[in-house]
């Protein structure tokens, strides 16, 4: 048979060399009518890097001539690392070998040399695929032409806007354009102007900047919000309930974040015979609503997720589903897929039993009244209140377990950014970690990994949350890290997580606690969604799913695609939903982490704009990081990073010891190491370059 693992197959495993059309043609047994075809599987196999032309037309598999394939991210300092689509190691590209590609772009990369105890180390050879199609920056007029200058973290470089070709942009002002040649690693890119989005500064400005640079969509296509409508105006929740089980007389409540607008799931418990429980967790039903191939369902797939800035949310699906009709708001009947849990008084769990339902969730809470109400500081009807204190204390045994398989917690502060109706930051608030949060998280996790379990058994065509181990290189790094801060990693803890949950709770409650927390973090792998199972490192778990949240993230919804095929209607998982798996694992990979960067963009640009109203201000910190330049400082309560410039430092010539991670002092010997708490004031705000300049002001904690 003439098709891609054919190809594949005989590179891989027959091929002693690049080999040329014609010789694979008559290595498969290919005829001349399929001749043609084989061209066209060639030259897709190329285009995806899943082959490689080489010199004489010749094609090989690139790891079987020194290549790698995967998705490059480019440093800060304009260097960059290709993260590999299989295998493990990350390659290390310096700027100059950067070519033409850019943050997020899609490479073949070159492997050069391997240094010991390093990366290995590459160049670019090809782009396969462009992140982005558009570039946000400020425009300069220069005569006859302008050149546009990238906002923060977008290109590396100034795009070229010929004559005519500015669309009205004035000099100054902040503009979207489409880049219409990517240049080379002698010319820059050259661009169109196709929107100006303002002066920098003015309200909504900077917002809608991030918007355009991450190229997320702000506006429902027409076809799909006429989709939309008209299931509104279809719905019926009555007519829909035979057959699904009738959960409508059970007390189920959702809790959620204060603001939520959508509601995923809600949650119940009943108590049984002999110590044991019923515990559901109540799904919102998305699929019966958004079939497979619509037009809603087609833009829910190339959105992935639903993204949360700090000011809006640009939702997966039209607000009428997202926040009405698959809600799961108090009061009103549902649809869901609902997964029922029994436990024992120690947290395990017995088998899993997986339900088409209807619910009425009784109330809607959010973290911070659920947590009054199990602290008896707000009252609240006897029942829900026994509810709520027993699913806190079955929550605490889930979480017992996981930590006794190994698995990791990176409970790291973070913040909530407060903006006015102008989009202007009023406060910002710590969040605080409740029990209610732990709650919720824990329950999603036992279902999760259930549902994955299930459907591993059953060897169905399903979709994975995978979480592969750490690179080893990037762990013995750390452990290097690690040892001038007196404390000890295994060598062996790329293939042990109880060795990384040790070292996280040798430093909890010490002042070096979040910064070892967020290097650990830092030297994972970031999980992802996979039409293989390949098991969670993080969380210590063979199998993972999830299948908590389809009104937000787009795998949920094909998972429960899957569920309801394979249990509810017992049969075979439809050929077009097996064969769109690989499709949807890759896209959904790619949104999640574009949505996570716009999120995080939002609130370091929101928490910079704060900051320029605290200057001259005090703030403590901890030193988050040392450098031959200066001392990074994260700041209590904002959590926001910046730099003391070593030029700052005024009572003395400061050495940079990067073994231990120290500056020191010439004549006093006085350190400045990683985690010592310091007392900053804030200097300068430049919201343009994302920096926060810092003065060292007390020095009475450092040590000598």
């Amino acid at each position: 048979m003439l098709d891609k693992h054919a190809v594949l197959g005989y590179l891989r495993e027959r091929a002693e060399r690049p080999v040329r059309l014609k010789e694979l043609a008559q290595a498969l047994g290919a005829e001349a009518e399929e001749y043609r075809q084989l061209k066209r599987l060639l030259r897709e196999l190329e285009e995806r890097g899943e082959i490689y032309r080489v010199r004489g037309r010749r094609y090989a598999l690139p790891s079987r001539i020194n290549l790698i394939v995967g998705r490059l991210q480019v440093t800060h300092a304009g260097a960059g690392f290709v993260i590999p689509d299989m295998g493990d190691g990350d390659v290390f590209i310096p700027a100059s070998q950067l070519g033409n590609a850019y943050d997020g772009d899609r490479v073949v990369a070159r492997i050069e040399r391997q240094r010991r105890g390093r990366n290995r180390e590459g160049t670019v050879v090809r782009v396969l695929e462009r992140a982005r199609h558009q570039v946000v920056g400020v425009f300069q007029r220069s005569g006859r032409y302008g050149l546009l200058v990238p906002s923060h973290g977008t290109l590396h470089r100034d795009v070229f806007v010929p004559g005519g070709s500015e669309r009205g942009a004035a000099d100054g002002e902040l503009v979207v354009a489409r880049i219409v040649d990517w240049g080379s690693e002698h010319h820059d890119p050259i661009g169109e102007v196709v929107e100006v989005l303002g002066r920098p500064g003015e309200p909504g400005v900077d917002v809608l900047a991030i918007i355009h640079n991450h190229e997320l969509p702000t506006e429902f296509p027409s076809d799909v919000t006429s989709e939309a409508d008209a299931l509104a105006h279809a719905a019926s929740i009555e007519t829909t309930v035979a057959g699904r089980l009738d959960l409508r007389e059970l007390l189920s409540f959702s809790i959620d974040p204060v603001d939520a607008k959508d509601h995923d799931d809600a949650i119940s418990i009943e108590q049984l015979a002999h110590g044991r429980w019923r515990v559901g967790v109540h799904i919102a039903d998305v699929s019966h609503f958004v079939q497979d191939g619509s037009a809603i369902d087609r833009e829910a797939f190339q959105r992935g997720t639903s993204v949360y800035l700090v000011d809006r949310v640009l939702p997966m699906l039209p607000d009428v589903l997202s926040g009405e009709l698959c809600s799961l708001k108090a009061g009103q009947d549902r649809l869901t897929l609902s997964a029922i849990l029994e436990l024992d008084a120690s947290g395990a769990t017995g088998p899993l039993q997986l339900a088409s339902s209807v619910i009425r969730s009784r109330y809607a809470l959010s973290y911070e009244s659920a947590q009054q109400i199990i602290d008896g500081t707000r009252s609240a009807e006897r029942d829900l209140c026994a509810a709520l204190k027993s699913l806190r204390d079955l929550a605490k045994q889930l979480r017992r377990r996981r930590r006794a398989r190994g698995g990791l917690d990176f409970d790291l502060p973070e913040v909530r950014v407060i903006v006015n109706a102008a989009g202007e930051p009023t406060h910002v608030q710590q969040l605080l970690r409740l029990d209610t949060h732990q709650l919720i998280e824990e329950f999603m996790i036992a279902v999760n990994e259930a549902v994955a379990r299930q459907a591993a058994r059953e060897e169905l065509p399903f979709i994975y949350r995978v979480h592969e181990a750490p690179d080893p290189d990037r762990l013995e790094r750390l452990r290097e890290f690690l040892s001038g801060l007196g404390l000890d990693l295994p060598k062996n803890a790329h293939n042990s997580p109880r060795a990384l949950q040790r070292l996280l709770g040798a430093v909890e409650g010490q002042p070096e606690e979040a910064v070892v927390s967020r290097l650990v973090l830092r030297s994972m792998k970031q999980a992802r969604y996979s039409a293989a199972r390949s098991g969670h490192f993080g969380l210590a778990s063979q199998a993972y799913t999830h299948f908590t949240s389809p009104i937000r993230r787009y795998p949920d919804l094909v998972v429960h695609r899957i569920v309801r095929a394979a249990f509810f209607e017992q049969r075979p998982v439809p050929e077009a939903l097996r064969e769109q798996l690989h499709a949807a694992a890759a896209r959904a990979s790619l949104r999640e982490r574009e949505a996570m960067e716009a999120e995080r963009d939002s609130v370091e640009l929101k928490k910079l704009e704060f900051m320029e109203r605290q200057l001259g201000d005090e703030f403590s910190g901890t030193v988050s990081g040392v450098a031959s330049y200066g001392l990074f400082v994260l700041l209590d309560n904002v959590l926001a990073e910046g730099l003391v410039h070593v030029s700052e430092l005024e009572d003395d010539y400061y050495h940079y010891l990067e073994d231990e991670h120290a500056l020191v002092g010439e004549a006093r010997r006085r350190r400045i190491r990683l985690g010592d708490r310091v007392s900053v004031q804030i200097v300068a705000v430049d919201r343009e370059a994302r920096k926060l300049d810092l003065r060292l002001i007390e020095r009475a904690q450092l040590s000598n």
